[in-house]
Order: C-alpha cells, then structure tokens, then sequence
C-alpha cells in the first residue's frame, strides 16, 4: 500500500493552522477568562477597602498602604456611572491582575507632585481599556477615605483648556508643566513621565501642582509602546463632587 509523503505546503499549512488556534485560545484566555479572575479580585479589594475606611478613626489621615492593598478608588465619569475601580499600591502583575496599581515612588492622591498609576488595557478587567476616548477637560475622581479628588485631563495637541484657573493655563502653556500633554504615546522605558513634573529633569522646579497620571500599554494586544493620560487637580471636597455627574 503506497503512502503518500505530505508535501511542505501542507505541513507548512497544518503548523500555521496549529499557530492560529493557539493564538486564538490564548486571546480568549486574555480577553475572557483573565476578566473574569480580575473581576472576582476587584470585588475582594473593594469590600477590603470599604473595611479598612469604617475601621480607621481619621479620615484625614493620609497612610501609606501596604503593597498590595487597596487605597482609594478611580471614577471616570464619561466612561459611565458603573465605571469605578479600587486602586492597588504597587504595580506588580499580581498587583495588576487585582485592578489598577499606584508606582510607589509617586505622591499619593491630591498632593502636589504626580500621583501615578498602572493599568491593563486588554484582560485583566481592563481597567484603562479606554483611555484614548478621554478627551481635553474630562473629570477623573479619586475617593479617598476622607476626600474626592478631582482631576481634569490636560490639553490634548494644545487644545484650549478653560476647566482651569488662568494661573494653572499658564503653567499648562509654555509654562513647567508644558511637557504634560493631556494624552500621548512613548516608549516603555520614558519613566520621566510619572516624574513629580513630567518631562522636567531632575534638579528642576519644585511641584506646585497635583497631577494625576493614568499609564497603560499600546496598542491594544502589545507593549511596545505605552499610552498616557496626564490630568491636574482642580478641586477636592469632602463629599461627592458636581463632576461625578458629568457623562
């Protein structure tokens, strides 16, 4: 009985076949099940951290979290009322499978500096999914145990920004923080980014500003490059503040 040996196209074609169905599981195992996981230690962070808040007497007092622990939560308002997170401190993968995660070397929400935070755009819950939908002016709100924070996205290609103070659009045009543009793309190792004031050399001015800093990978399914969403404080409250209802 004669046999007849597979020509290289067709084992060419069988390999290529196996590659793609690898592929495909592993994007469902990113895009599915990894949301799923992420989700399930959301919810644990946030209950922990609801926890924490009613067992401590100052709600003022500002400490640092262990890593690992939740610490405040992130609102967006125009991504929807249902978009919230619990922010992690620490931005180890373990740390970001639970949800975003703080840089430990950044200040902590509303002070003067640059307050920096982590997330994954595809699985992993995707937190930062969206970030390039943010547009100049957009609110993102960080409760703390005794104060909301809010921030407003920096001018995007040098958009008029008048959700800001004329002396903050000074700083933001021409000024120290001139090198913070409301979104753009670097290369992974541009850690001046999350710097007291990005893009500003050691040695330079000190901070008179509080930013927040969202970073994130790009594009989506890659990490060579990162996304990044700067945004200045321009108000803190100890209550719900007006832009929770902005969409």
């Amino acid at each position: 009985m004669n046999h007849t040996r597979p020509s290289w196209q067709q084992v060419m074609g069988e390999i290529f076949m196996t590659v793609g169905v690898l592929l495909l599981l592993f994007a469902f195992y990113e895009a599915y099940w990894t949301n799923l996981k992420s989700a399930e230690l959301q919810d644990e962070a946030n209950q922990n951290l609801e926890q924490r808040w009613n067992e401590r007497t100052n709600p003022r007092g500002k400490l640092r979290p262990e890593l690992g622990e939740a610490f405040a939560r992130m609102y967006i308002p125009s991504f929807g009322s249902d978009y919230h997170f619990a922010i992690l401190e620490g931005t180890d993968e373990d740390d970001l499978l639970k949800g975003p995660g703080r840089y430990v070397d950044s200040q902590m929400p509303g002070d003067n500096g640059n307050f920096a935070v982590a997330g994954h755009r595809v699985g992993k819950g995707a937190p930062f999914n969206d970030l390039g939908k943010l547009e100049t002016c957009d609110a993102i709100v960080i409760e703390t145990q005794g104060e909301w924070v809010t921030y407003r996205v920096l001018p995007i290609d040098g958009q008029p920004a008048d959700c800001f103070t004329p002396e903050q659009q000074e700083k933001i045009y021409g000024g120290p923080y001139a090198g913070a543009p409301g979104r753009h793309i670097t290369l992974p190792g541009d850690i001046g980014v999350i710097a007291p004031i990005p893009g500003m050399a050691a040695g330079g001015p000190e901070p008179s500003e509080a930013l927040l800093t969202l970073t994130t990978c790009h594009p989506q399914f890659s990490n060579a490059e990162r996304m990044i969403v700067h945004a200045m404080k321009v108000d803190s409250s100890p209550t719900r503040p007006a832009a929770m209802e902005e969409e």
